[in-house]
């Protein structure tokens, strides 16, 4: 196998190619791989309205937390974390700070009433931290305008893990 080239060495090479050409790049890396599928289909469909793709992420999002069966700790984290790894994906599609932190301001609030049923899990407590840390790294990046409102809603998360 070929040495990986640099983005700068593919963006040059792009750059000097006919749109046809593209088009079957982009259509073959489409089938290639699953991710990338959903990651053209995002940029191409849904990267336009924002807050319609958050709002399909949030409504898939709760339809996974309402089927968690409660068949004891461990299956119990585990399918918690599954909907966290789901989760990542379409934060990594958007890219955007403010669809990062509302996407996981709402996975918390779906945790919350986890970590009250069940105190004694730590793993739940250790998931919520986690997301926490990763709500404040997004926060960071974010203009400081947006920042305000959303660390009110970060403040009330702290709350929730007492």
């Amino acid at each position: 196998m070929s040495a990986l080239h640099s983005i700068n060495d593919i963006r040059a090479t792009l750059r000097g190619m006919d749109s046809a050409d593209l088009m079957q790049l982009c259509l073959r890396m489409a089938k290639y791989k699953k991710e990338n599928k959903e990651l053209l289909s995002y940029l191409l469909y849904e990267a336009e309205d924002e807050a319609s793709y958050i709002e399909s992420v949030l409504n898939e999002m709760m339809e996974h937390f309402e089927n968690i069966q409660d068949n004891g700790s461990y299956k119990l984290v585990k399918q918690i974390r599954k909907i966290g790894r789901w989760l990542n994906k379409p934060i990594k599609y958007s890219g955007l700070p403010g669809t990062q932190v509302e996407l996981l301001m709402h996975y918390c609030q779906s945790l919350q009433p986890w970590l009250i049923k069940k105190p004694n899990i730590t793993a739940l407590q250790t998931i919520y931290l986690q997301q926490l840390k990763k709500i404040d790294a997004a926060l960071e990046k974010m203009h400081e305008d947006l920042r305000g409102d959303y660390t009110k809603m970060r403040e009330r998360l702290n709350k929730g893990l007492r």
